[in-house]
């Protein structure tokens, strides 16, 4: 059994996975001289393996120590893997009130990969409700949810997804990166995201973000409606609707505001 586990391993994930465990032991990070020391590998082995997970946001390289820490994305994905069902039931409920509060279709998703994927779906009430399948995934830089959960990254995770991002420029309303850039700084202020019709012509969306107990976005809701049924001059009303049902499901998932907390201010307006 140890030969055939061996001949099936993938040596550069093993000592990936090793290095995660020894930073999670050292919360103050380590240099890569360290790593290499405690791996017992390679510099350049180490240094391509810490270069691979800085990009894909699992550690953070400070430019002035060069010391590597582990991110709150490690933490996501284990919270992610047991609360994504309690997120759908914590939820529904507030999804299917918002639902009739504001007569559009509410929907749930979360971030995966460069993309995002919908998880959970309250249709609207409105003649032409939209509806689409479960898993379907959507793009991060053209829509309420991507740009709602992109707001309230750390910083380099946010860096990272804007790095990686295609841009595809559905109609001139498509923002591109520069444009992004600007747009995620006025969620940041004001709780949430808006899609104006940047990659369907015709179709408004509102998003705000959902947090887990750390304040970490693992999800967001938002409302999709025909731009007829949710025209511009509602987006502040909507807005203010979705970013408190969101923080609802947030209270439920654990987090908790705090006074002092830059998160409270701008979800608070």
């Amino acid at each position: 059994m140890a030969k055939e586990a061996s001949r099936y391993s993938v040596p550069n994930l093993e000592r990936a996975l090793v290095m995660l465990e020894v930073l999670a032991q050292h919360p103050e990070g380590l240099n890569l001289t360290k790593i290499t020391e405690k791996l017992s590998i390679p510099q350049n082995a180490a240094f391509r393996i810490t270069h691979t997970l800085v990009n894909h946001g699992f550690l953070h390289r400070d430019p002035d120590s060069k010391v590597f820490t582990i991110t709150k994305k490690m933490l996501s994905l284990g919270q992610c893997a047991v609360a994504h069902e309690h997120i759908i039931e914590y939820a529904l409920p507030n999804m299917r009130e918002l639902r009739d509060n504001v007569n559009g279709t509410v929907y749930l998703g979360t971030l995966l990969d460069n993309e995002g994927v919908i998880i959970e779906q309250a249709p609207g009430g409105h003649p032409f409700k939209l509806f689409v399948d479960l898993g379907t995934r959507f793009q991060l830089h053209c829509s309420a949810p991507g740009k709602a959960i992109m707001a309230f990254l750390p910083e380099t995770e946010q860096e990272t997804l804007l790095g990686k991002i295609k841009y595809t420029k559905y109609n001139e309303r498509t923002p591109g990166k520069r444009e992004l850039r600007k747009e995620l700084s006025e969620v940041a202020e004001i709780g949430y995201g808006i899609d104006r019709a940047e990659q369907f012509d015709g179709v408004h969306c509102i998003g705000a973000p959902i947090f887990d107990s750390t304040g970490y976005p693992v999800a967001a809701i938002w409302v999709s409606s025909p731009s007829v049924g949710m025209p511009e001059n509602d987006f502040p009303k909507i807005g203010k609707q979705v970013k408190e049902t969101a923080m609802e499901i947030s209270r439920r998932l654990g987090y908790a505001l705090m006074s002092k907390d830059p998160l409270s201010e701008s979800i608070m307006k």
